[in-house]
């Protein structure tokens, strides 16, 4: 609709701009006509219409002198005849509203109005006689017979028509030449706003039919052809991004895939081993036996962990596994977790402390359970790892303006800082002793999920043999 009416307008605008230049152009050449061109003309013509106009007057105050009857007398009607047409005039005598003599015939209702016109009309004025212009004197005359006697002398008013032809051309032509450079102009605008841009359209549809997501569409054009190129730009965009995320998907369905095989073919090669020992008769007491199946079962527990955490991962990564969110005190939250994980920990040998720094009490919106797996994981890896007979994990509470903050920090091996931009990697460990630990590789990778489904951030900060801090930012509820 806005093009439809752009259109119409610019259409209309060219119009009426035409016929405004047309207007403005034919003054301006009437003026320079005037004064250049046609100056001598206009002044010989005005001289001979002042002299006509003083001729036919001069005759109508001859003709006064003589009385009517005198009129009537064929020399006097032919000397007048001679001196009218001296002046390209003509002469008519009329008794009693009928003709009695004329230079000329002329039609009777022409006469009748004629002498209607000029009864009583000022001197100089002129008349439309017969269809033409006329300078005109009317003498009256008094008859015995109580009649009346007129005698008309009429000089026509000659117009310069060589001058308005040409100014008829002139402005016919201008206004042509306007109109057809205006529909120049109006074509290569609505080209420019419309079919440059629908033509480009159709080449970046060709390309995106042909798979071909890398190139842009620009917003050019205007009114419906500037939402079109938005509208597509944006459907590029969406296409592109689905691409890119099938193609992620893809690539972690097959990494995960590789990567739990290969975690996997260890704890089942030992399964294996274990019961194929027993029923080979490796195991022959009851101790023995017992150790070999005790084993068995500690690795098909580890075998399922794997399992589960792949299946949560891969949940987590393709956004099927709903939050269910709940405005949560931090303190009292993290006072359970830290009671959740403290028997663990005394029978480890590590102590596990909660330090609350904050100075009124905080509330944030999480999901219960995913957050406290992501707790549960970072607890576990601070105490898998912890290598010093002292050791020593602390949850640390604070806040800021917009958030608060979680620290949990241990005095354990720590993590070389070139391997810190990798821990949250899939499958990722730093050293050949965590390679060879036990777990599916996926803790930290998950809590990264998690966490950042919570629109909040995990990061750590270690150096090697002084300890971790893993650090949460979740936003105020």
């Amino acid at each position: 609709m806005y093009l439809t009416k752009r259109f119409f307008g610019l259409n209309l605008l060219t119009v009426l701009l035409s016929i405004g230049l047309t207007a403005l152009a034919t003054v301006i050449f009437t003026a320079v006509y005037t004064k250049f061109l046609g100056r001598e003309v206009y002044l010989n013509e005005m001289k001979r219409m002042f002299e006509v106009r003083a001729g036919i007057h001069e005759l109508a105050r001859d003709m006064q002198k003589l009385s009517f009857d005198q009129l009537l007398n064929p020399a006097v009607q032919q000397d007048l005849s001679l001196r009218v047409q001296a002046w390209g005039a003509d002469a008519v005598l009329l008794k009693n509203r009928e003709t009695v003599f004329a230079t000329k015939p002329f039609n009777q209702i022409d006469l009748e109005k004629g002498l209607l016109l000029t009864d009583g009309a000022a001197e100089g004025e002129t008349m439309n006689f017969g269809g033409h212009a006329y300078f005109f004197e009317h003498v009256p005359y008094a008859l015995p017979s109580d009649g009346s006697g007129v005698l008309l002398l009429l000089s026509p008013v000659k117009l310069n028509l060589g001058f308005y032809k040409v100014l008829f051309l002139f402005a016919a032509g201008f206004f042509i030449l306007t109109l057809l450079l205006l529909n120049v102009w109006v074509s290569y605008r609505f080209s420019r706003a419309v079919i440059l841009p629908v033509s480009r359209l159709k080449n970046a549809a060709a390309k995106i039919s042909e798979g071909d997501l890398s190139g842009g569409i620009a917003e050019e054009g205007e009114g419906e052809v500037r939402e079109l190129c938005r509208a597509l730009e944006l459907m590029r965009i969406k296409l592109k991004e689905s691409v890119y995320l099938q193609e992620k998907y893809d690539e972690n369905r097959k990494f995960l895939v590789s990567s739990i095989s290969h975690d996997l073919k260890t704890p089942v090669t030992s399964i294996k081993g274990y019961i194929e020992g027993v029923l080979d008769g490796v195991a022959q007491t009851p101790e023995k036996l017992q150790e070999y199946l005790e084993t068995a079962r500690s690795k098909a527990v580890l075998v399922n962990t794997m399992m589960d955490d792949l299946l949560l991962y891969s949940s987590l990564d393709l956004n099927q596994l709903p939050y269910h969110f709940e405005p949560c005190d931090l303190k009292g939250y993290f006072e359970d977790c830290v009671a959740d994980h403290r028997y663990e920990y005394d029978q480890a040998g590590i102590a596990l402390e909660l330090a609350v720094e904050l100075e009124r009490p905080v509330t944030v919106r999480i999901d219960r359970e995913r957050m406290r797996r992501v707790i549960q994981n970072i607890l576990d890896n601070a105490a898998k790892y912890m290598n010093k007979p002292d050791g020593r994990v602390t949850v640390i509470l604070r806040e800021t303006r917009s958030s608060a903050i979680i620290e949990i920090q241990d005095n354990g091996s720590g993590i070389p800082e070139e391997d810190l931009p990798y821990i949250f990697e899939r499958f990722y460990r730093v050293d050949a002793a965590r390679r060879n630990a036990s777990g599916s590789g996926l803790g930290l990778a998950i809590a990264k999920q998690i966490v950042e489904g919570h629109e909040g951030t995990i990061w750590a900060r270690s150096k090697a043999g002084e300890g971790t801090r893993m650090i949460l930012s979740l936003k105020k509820g």
